[in-house]
């Protein structure tokens, strides 16, 4: 298997909106010694946070409060800062131009976060 980025020290941005995903991503990255940043739980203050920049990677829930995260993947991607985006519902539709993006299905595990973000750095 090969050997995983070490994640400690990484500044992550969260972009969740859920009161009880928000927390627990938190804890998780924390656990892999990340420095989180956020998290985010609405568009506004996670434009904000993305614009303001200071952070080496996102986990971007596509949905967040009834809106598509898409145009934060836009400032994401023009700022050349990789992200993961999650999602709790079964149904991916998404604009083509995310496809290939990696995602995280919710609820994750430690080691799917782990997997997921460490492949931003490889």
């Amino acid at each position: 298997m090969k050997e995983r980025a070490d994640l400690r020290g990484r500044r992550i941005l969260v972009i969740e909106d859920s009161p009880v995903v928000a927390p627990f991503t938190v804890d998780i990255l924390d656990e892999l010694g990340c420095e989180v940043v956020g998290p985010a739980p609405n568009m506004a203050l996670a434009r904000e946070m993305v614009e303001a920049g200071d952070f080496d990677a996102a986990l971007v829930d596509v949905h967040i409060r009834g809106e598509r995260a898409f145009p934060l993947c836009e400032l994401l991607e023009a700022k050349g800062v990789p992200f993961v985006l999650t999602s709790g519902y079964a149904d991916w539709s998404m604009p083509e131009k995310w496809d290939d993006r990696p995602r995280l299905q919710k609820p994750y595990t430690i080691d799917q976060v782990e997997e997921a973000v460490s492949a931003l750095f490889d």
